[in-house]
């Protein structure tokens, strides 16, 4: 694979990624009940680059999808929070990932970067507001969390399997991890 092929599907996954977040920062909460809940749908950019890219590469992608989802749509707090979380949810599914799929599938593990991704976010606000007190809202946004990451983890894998680009570059970073 070439080092321009690697770049140029870096940067499409980068611009969905920061579409896909737009695009959700623009729809009201759909939770009525949980007022702040979102349903994650950049994560989907994130668990593909798990999947078809390096760890280092795809760190490299997360970073770039929240700084650029900042500049052209948030503030300094939603940089906290987003990078808090995404952070968080990176490396929970890194480590989840890392045990292998006979033990864990994309889904379980989109399921844990929902859950991660809220606990982030919630350890920052308690930061913010010098108060665990708001962790009390964990339970809620952990059942918000992992149900989205269920449906996120459920189009990855339909993604990974059936869009022939992602299965060839899927196919091609599994045979560099075996041989290294």
């Amino acid at each position: 694979m070439t080092k321009n092929k690697k770049l140029i599907y870096i940067s499409l996954l980068v611009a969905q990624g920061v579409i896909i977040g737009l695009l959700e920062n623009m729809i009201p909460f759909p939770f009525a009940f949980a007022p702040g809940a979102k349903l994650g749908l950049a994560n989907l950019i994130t668990i593909i680059s798990l999947f078809t890219m390096s760890k280092r590469e795809s760190f490299f992608l997360v970073c770039l999808r929240l700084i650029l989802t900042t500049l052209l749509g948030g503030t300094i707090s939603t940089l906290l929070y987003s990078a808090s979380g995404a952070l968080l949810s990176y490396f929970g599914m890194i480590l989840t990932k890392s045990l292998g799929p006979k033990r864990v599938s994309i889904i379980g593990i989109s399921s844990v970067g929902g859950f991660l991704h809220n606990v982030g976010q919630l350890l920052t606000a308690s930061f913010i507001a010098q108060s665990w007190t708001v962790m009390l809202y964990l339970p809620v946004l952990s059942i918000i969390g992992i149900l989205a990451g269920l449906a996120v983890g459920i189009a990855a894998n339909y993604l990974l399997e059936h869009v022939k680009t992602l299965k060839q570059f899927k196919e091609h970073h599994e045979t560099q991890t075996s041989n290294s």
